[in-house]
């Protein structure tokens, strides 16, 4: 191998590390994804991650995923501005975990939860109240008309307001946490709320939030049940909606203009 072959080498292999040191440093904050396989949900979780991966890029945000509990500890949270639980709840984690994700809201960490999230059966009331409310039952998975009812929060400020969406919607219990901010409600008139299983179903009836957001136990938290169908990973308009509250709980901006 020549001396200028050689140069070339190197000089492509710095080329490649300094981009690369470049791209990993511009992220602006680095967030971990958490999720745990049902059944329910085997189809949505790849989907949400392939999307996530492509939103991490187009975001410049680092990106992290994980279905092991044990990285719930102060010293691996401490790494990521906001962890993001697809499907996945804290029921199952320990006394240890637990204490994890507690200190790591307390020191200011962000929580994003997506449909799953709230599925937890009541077994965790600190949980429960980070979440803001427990799901408690839905109808099949229909269409339905969603109404924006705050548009000055980074998740909603690009939705129309009012659009039609399919997906399970989930019936909640009351309010776990005083500090809810709805921001999504669905009409149940504009689908059957009853249909599809021969268990009686609790409606909600006129105000059925679907997605809020709060200041809680010193950091931020925002739930959405919105992602029960792969396809939902696809639309652009979803994306944004979730990147919107991923922005929020990892710096706390983007919502000036309500204060």
């Amino acid at each position: 191998m020549t001396d200028k072959v050689l140069r070339s080498i190197i000089s492509l292999g710095l080329l490649l590390f300094f981009g690369l040191t470049e791209a990993i440093a511009q992220n602006q904050f680095e967030i971990l994804m958490y999720t745990r396989y049902t059944t329910y949900h085997k189809d949505n979780i790849p989907a949400a991650i392939s999307a996530f991966k492509t939103m991490a890029q187009k975001h410049q945000f680092g990106l992290s995923w994980s279905q092991d509990a044990n990285i719930f500890t102060s010293d691996e949270l401490k790494k990521f501005a906001t962890v993001v639980f697809l499907d996945a709840h804290g029921d199952v984690f320990n006394k240890e975990q637990r204490e994890g994700l507690k200190q790591y809201i307390n020191n200011g960490g962000g929580f994003v939860g997506l449909h799953g999230a709230s599925t937890t059966n009541e077994q965790w009331p600190w949980y429960d109240k980070l979440v803001g409310r427990v799901f408690t039952d839905h109808p099949a998975l229909q269409t339905g008309v969603i109404h924006v009812v705050d548009a000055q929060f980074p998740a909603t400020m690009h939705l129309p307001g009012t659009w039609v969406w399919t997906d399970e919607w989930y019936n909640f219990s009351k309010a776990k946490s005083n500090n809810l901010q709805t921001l999504l409600r669905v009409d149940e008139s504009t689908y059957d709320p009853t249909a599809g299983y021969e268990d009686p179903i609790k409606v909600m009836g006129e105000f059925h939030p679907i997605a809020w957001y709060q200041e809680f136990d010193g950091g931020r938290s925002f739930y959405s049940a919105l992602g029960h169908k792969p396809e939902s990973y696809q639309d652009l308009r979803y994306l944004d909606f979730i990147y919107g509250s991923i922005y929020w709980a990892a710096t706390g901006r983007g919502i000036s203009a309500k204060q």
